[in-house]
């Protein structure tokens, strides 16, 4: 079931117009037009909510940022806000050219991107939108259409094990998150039709804080108290929710049985899929992201613009933002070699330990 992950095409395709790193890294000889190295800073926000932020994106953006021979600054927040606003402040007094940053919610998102533009400091919010915000540019992933390949993978599974008229409960991301309403409103295209049919039973809804994993267990033991135990389908967010939801289905003898979408496609994730607790995944080309990133970073330090051809409306202000939204692609049992083949996980991570025969039995390469 090969379909090449390296083939995907960005909705909006440019034209030319673990532990925080501090300091300066150079990549290598800058043969730009600039009489100086551009300096891109990078700040992330946490490394417990998602496995991506630094097992793929640091890495990624590191080698855009290298073989564009630029200097680079890539910091993690780990979810504070305060060390968020510490970081940007530093990055702009260091002389960044370029601020990048994947805010934690868009009210300290919006501050720290008001700073940088007072202080003639281009800006892009990387993988999520800050709602009000001023970044020149938005790069992300369609994230309505993550959300369907999630609502679309649900039905698919509830189908397989026959399902009639399941209760279907939903953690969705944080509430501060504008990719979690993106998400939402993805999944509900697919799930509320049934909803409205009465095909599906709409159990409980209710939102992760933070994207806190540990939260997501104990917001999901809840839902079970609510119902008596009776959920037959899980809406999960992303891979880090999904497995606080595996954890205490297990505890409850019903993983397996109960069909939890995700997306990350991270290493904990697969082995779900692999393992038959988790529904689907959905995988993201970050290295695409970055590499999208990485050009209109170096290009507006250099006071160039590029066209992207795609915008996204601010839903606050009603601004368009020049935005680059690459494609996502579900991700079933039958697809985690695709993931390894496109060198965003390795083998070795997805099947260690007890995963080796689950891996031999499903014939990934």
């Amino acid at each position: 079931m090969r379909k090449g992950l390296l083939t995907f095409a960005t909705v909006g395709l440019l034209a030319s117009g673990g532990t925080a790193a501090c300091g300066d890294t150079l990549g290598g000889p800058d043969h730009g037009d600039s009489a100086r190295t551009p300096k891109i800073g990078v700040i992330l926000p946490d490394s417990k909510s998602s496995a991506r932020w630094e097992g793929a994106d640091r890495r990624f953006l590191e080698e855009a940022f290298q073989r564009a021979g630029v200097r680079y600054d890539i910091q993690n927040a780990q979810g504070d806000k305060s060390q968020f606003q510490t970081i940007a402040e530093q990055m702009i007094t260091n002389g960044v050219t370029t601020l990048m940053i994947v805010n934690l919610d868009s009210g300290t998102g919006k501050a720290v991107l008001d700073k940088a533009r007072s202080q003639g400091v281009a800006t892009i919010d990387y993988d999520r939108l800050t709602v009000g915000g001023s970044a020149l540019y938005y790069v992300s992933f369609d994230n309505e259409a993550v959300g369907r390949l999630q609502g679309e993978g649900l039905v698919r599974c509830l189908a397989a094990k026959g399902v009639r008229q399941p209760v279907v409960s939903y953690l969705n991301g944080s509430p501060t998150d504008n990719n979690a309403s993106q998400l939402k409103s993805g999944y509900d295209s697919v799930l509320q039709p049934k909803f409205d049919a009465r095909e599906y039973t709409k159990g409980p809804v209710d939102a992760v804080p933070d994207w806190d994993n540990a939260q997501a267990a104990t917001i999901f033991e809840q839902q079970l108290t609510q119902t008596d135990g009776r959920i037959d389908g899980v809406i999960a967010a992303n891979d880090g929710v999904a497995n606080a939801v595996i954890s205490v289905l297990k505890k409850n003898k019903l993983n397996g049985r109960v069909p939890v979408t995700g997306q990350d496609a991270d290493p904990q994730g697969l082995q779900n899929v692999l393992a038959g607790d988790q529904c689907m995944t959905v995988y993201k080309a970050i290295r695409e992201e970055a590499e999208a990133a990485s050009d209109l970073a170096v290009a507006v330090a250099r006071g160039r613009t590029k066209d992207t051809g795609q915008t996204v409306r601010d839903p606050q202000t009603g601004r368009d933002v020049p935005a680059v939204l690459l494609s996502p692609r579900a991700v079933y049992r039958d697809d985690i070699s695709d993931v390894i083949a496109a060198d965003f996980v390795t083998r070795a991570e997805v099947c260690s330990g007890g995963y080796a025969k689950l891996c031999a039995d499903a014939g990934v390469r």
